[in-house]
């Protein structure tokens, strides 16, 4: 199973377009940045599955060749999951709107629903070639197939992960909005755990992670009060859903425990001092064993 993440940045990206922290400064001088989060993976090389869509989606395709269309028209995406409905995981299916035929969108039942009513991505693109939603049952472990029920060579187990609805769902009512994935090849079993979003490393989060080849994990931010200490008013980390990095109780101290084969950051925040590869704290991150990902990383399992 190859693995490609397209995107490490959380919402917002690196520059963040209002973002004047020494990070988007460097971002700029420099040149470089970070795309919004989103990852490709591949039983074989040829189909390809979404996990989350990225309002920079169309930039990371682009960027990507194995991700080129093949002939006039078409692509070789097969499906997406999207883990949660945050606006920076699903804008980007609305970038797939010249798609040809529908793709099959794969997402928690809260999210589907949000996605019909509230972020009505959903009935927007009906108009257009349209995508077909398919809720992803929790706790079971189902195969991810494309529009014509083919399966593509991985199998998906969905978990309910301690974070809330995303802000704009008001009038959310009980029931699944964010999801860690346990993501295995059906030929090699090949495991992949994708968090990107975690409130907590919990028995859920550690029921997903545990053993995994590859995990991908939230590294949105170091520390609790981090968008406080950069002058934004704002909740706190674990206030809106994230388990920071350091301190006590964060995730380089948990995450080592949980066996993973190789454990990678990913989701990170224009604010976080990981980003600053001459930092105290992406030191720790680095000598505790743990990666921080870049745009464009590829594992293959």
């Amino acid at each position: 199973m190859r693995v490609i993440i397209l995107g490490s940045a959380a919402g917002g990206g690196v520059p963040q377009w209002n973002c004047g922290c020494g990070n988007c400064q460097d971002a700029r001088l420099s040149g470089t940045g970070r795309t919004q989060s989103s990852v490709a993976l591949s039983a074989d090389g040829a189909r390809w599955v979404l996990l989350n869509a990225s309002p920079d989606l169309r930039a990371q395709i682009a960027s990507r060749p194995e991700l080129w269309p093949r002939g006039a028209r078409g692509t070789p995406i097969s499906a997406v999951v999207c883990t949660d409905g945050e606006i920076d995981h699903t804008l980007g299916l609305v970038l797939l709107r010249e798609a040809t035929a529908r793709f099959p969108v794969y997402a928690p039942a809260g999210v589907v629903g949000l996605l019909d009513r509230e972020w009505p991505v959903l009935r927007v693109l009906s108009a257009y070639a349209g995508v077909e939603p398919r809720t992803l049952p929790e706790g079971q472990a189902i195969p991810l197939a494309d529009g014509a029920g083919r399966e593509l060579g991985v199998t998906c187990t969905a978990v309910s992960v301690a974070r809330r609805a995303p802000r704009y769902a008001r009038e959310a009512s009980a029931a699944t909005y964010d999801v860690a994935l346990r993501l295995a090849d059906q030929r090699t079993g090949a495991t992949l755990a994708y968090i990107p979003t975690a409130g907590a490393v919990d028995d859920a989060v550690r029921s997903v992670a545990r053993g995994a080849d590859l995990l991908l994990f939230d590294g949105t931010f170091w520390s609790d009060g981090e968008l406080r200490a950069a002058g934004v008013d704002a909740p706190t980390a674990r206030e809106m859903g994230h388990v920071p990095i350091g301190g006590p109780g964060g995730s380089i101290e948990l995450l080592p425990r949980l066996g993973a084969r190789r454990t990678v950051l990913v989701h990170i925040n224009n604010t976080n001092p990981i980003l600053s590869r001459s930092s105290s704290e992406r030191a720790q991150v680095e000598g505790s064993g743990i990666e921080v990902a870049d745009d464009g990383m590829e594992v293959e399992l």
